[in-house]
């Protein structure tokens, strides 16, 4: 059995596939996949690259700090999450079943995990940690850059919800790590 036909049927058991199709077709109308499409486009890193800059400019020595724990964990998630999927080698959605449709192109070829979820949980923990009230803005944010990736047919669900853990931990380790800084949204 090759990898495809392994996660195939991983999907169909799961059932994974339909909720992936429900929420593809549902991103088939024009006015959705324009959203997810600019979402998606800005979870690429155009946001995060300005929220670094910003933070940089205008938030003092703890923006500069911020900024650059930002830019080090993006570099540490991106040689990681490339590592993940020349690993698992899992087809996107868009691949592997026939209903689905990419509503825009993908950066890469295999689908797990979400390298976009995966930045978009690391950089909105870590800017969170120095300035809590971007929590207002970067949460849904970072929710709509997740859900863009299944609503265009580049991942499942379990790619998303995945790379959201791996975000976490990496964020979180990254934050112990500095000392003074820490992680209350609560």
């Amino acid at each position: 059995m090759n990898g495809i036909e392994r996660w195939n049927r991983l999907e169909v058991r799961s059932g994974e596939w339909r909720l992936c199709l429900a929420a593809n077709r549902w991103g088939a109308r024009r006015d959705i996949a324009r959203f997810f499409g600019l979402v998606s486009r800005a979870g690429d890193g155009v946001f995060w690259y300005s929220l670094m800059g910003a933070l940089l400019l205008l938030g003092g020595a703890r923006g500069a700090q911020a900024a650059l724990h930002m830019a080090s964990v993006g570099l540490i998630a991106l040689a990681l999450y490339r590592r993940l999927k020349r690993h698992t080698r899992r087809p996107r959605p868009f691949r592997a079943h026939r209903g689905i449709v990419a509503h825009t192109p993908p950066l890469d070829e295999y689908s797990f995990p979400s390298g976009h979820t995966l930045h978009a949980v690391s950089f909105s923990l870590v800017a969170i940690a120095y300035f809590p009230l971007l929590a207002v803005a970067l949460l849904p944010f970072t929710a709509l850059v997740a859900a863009s990736r299944v609503v265009l047919g580049l991942h499942f669900p379990s790619d998303v919800l995945a790379a959201g853990v791996i975000g976490s931990l990496l964020a979180g380790l990254s934050l112990w790590l500095v000392p003074g800084v820490t992680l209350a949204l609560i």
